[in-house]
């Protein structure tokens, strides 16, 4: 069975930590771009970060840059976001997914619906001020 499985969300203070993972089930995460997505109450859905299926290269939304980290462990067959000095911005449901055909400099623009190969049921992330 395919699946993307997130876990590692939370409550957590402004300014604190948080590490989500992304595991796969039924399909190999480096055949994949794998992309991070988050969508708070009453927003649309937006990209965060992607690492690329050809070269392994990584891309982040200008408003995470410098502060969020994207990361892929092919033995363990998932993606991390590394997500640090955290904003009650940051506060939304954190969804990845796997698309063969994604292009990250174009997902981590995006907002709105983005049609996936796979998405996972999503985490929940919650920043306090």
């Amino acid at each position: 069975e395919v699946q993307l499985v997130e876990s590692g969300g939370g409550l957590v203070q402004a300014g604190g930590s948080l590490r989500l993972s992304c595991a796969a089930s039924g399909f190999t995460v480096d055949d994949y771009t794998i992309g991070w997505f988050r969508q708070a109450p009453g927003k649309e859905r937006e990209g965060v970060s992607c690492i690329s299926s050809r070269d392994g290269s990584t891309y982040y939304r200008d408003s995470v840059k410098g502060r969020f980290t994207i990361s892929r462990d092919n033995a363990k067959n998932t993606v991390y976001l590394q997500m640090n000095n955290m904003k009650p911005e940051d506060t939304a449901l954190y969804e990845c997914g796997a698309d063969s055909n994604w292009e990250c400099e174009v997902e981590v623009t995006t907002t709105g619906p983005r049609p996936a190969d796979y998405w996972g049921q999503g985490t929940q992330v919650t920043v306090s001020s």
